[in-house]
């Protein structure tokens, strides 16, 4: 007698799951995967055109997602807070937040850098993430396990010559990993990092114009990982950055 298939498991079934930066590379390879895993979606991001190409992916891949259209450069935390107003009239809950927008328009060196360009990167990059996490924390907190991942570069990396605003402040979102965590150890909020190996986005391209590193990968390579964490998998990384291309945690 054979036995039948049995469904794929779903880590994230009965979550909701707040996804900035939902457009982006890693954002949207993330979506589809998190869809797959059982996560009812809301996707952030700033481009509405793309923000419906991951809609119509993420909608195949399991839950209809929602759609909250927000630029991160001009929103305040006024907006920040109608959004998790929202979530709770709309949806009751928010179980986990994976934020990975980033912005980075090329090398400068610092001396050079434009100052509304240098705030800008700093302002995206780390102001913002922390105002849209500390406007959903109340809502995250009423969950009996939420998660907070935060994808983070590498510092060694980002902290050579040229990355300006977009370096200092991916170091600045990567102490707020730690930092959070230990404010939050008593409570059901856990926090980690995700540190993805090189991939094949734009963002990268704007740094690296012919990029044929052996290390590269595309962003699905890394969209299983953003699963764990949110996943109560997700536990073992609580107040770690993990470095999934190295396969070990900071």
């Amino acid at each position: 007698m054979f036995a039948l298939p049995s469904a794929a498991p779903q880590p994230l079934a009965g979550r909701v799951v707040l996804l900035s930066g939902a457009h982006g590379g890693l954002g949207a390879a993330a979506a589809q995967a998190c869809a797959a895993a059982g996560a009812t979606l809301v996707l952030l991001g700033r481009r509405l055109p793309r923000l419906n190409r991951v809609y119509d992916a993420v909608a195949q891949a399991g839950h209809e997602p929602l759609l909250y259209p927000l630029d991160l450069e001009g929103a305040s935390p006024d907006d920040y807070a109608e959004l998790a107003d929202r979530l709770h009239a709309e949806l009751g809950r928010l179980d986990g937040v994976l934020h990975c927008a980033a912005e980075f328009r090329g090398l400068t060196p610092l001396e050079h850098l434009d100052p509304a360009a240098f705030a800008r990167a700093i302002h995206v990059n780390l102001t913002a993430p922390w105002w849209l996490l500390q406007a959903c924390l109340p809502l995250l907190r009423q969950s009996a396990d939420a998660s907070v991942v935060l994808a983070v570069d590498d510092p060694a990396r980002v902290g050579q010559a040229y990355w300006g605003g977009y370096g200092i402040a991916q170091h600045g979102l990567r102490a707020m990993v730690g930092m959070l965590a230990n404010e939050l150890a008593a409570t059901t909020v856990r926090v980690a990092g995700l540190q993805p190996g090189p991939m094949r986005t734009p963002l990268r391209a704007r740094a690296y114009a012919d990029d044929l590193g052996e290390d590269l990968r595309d962003p699905e390579a890394y969209a299983g990982a953003c699963v764990t964490l949110l996943s109560p998998a997700g536990a073992a990384w609580r107040g770690q950055v993990w470095d999934a291309a190295a396969g070990g945690v900071e």
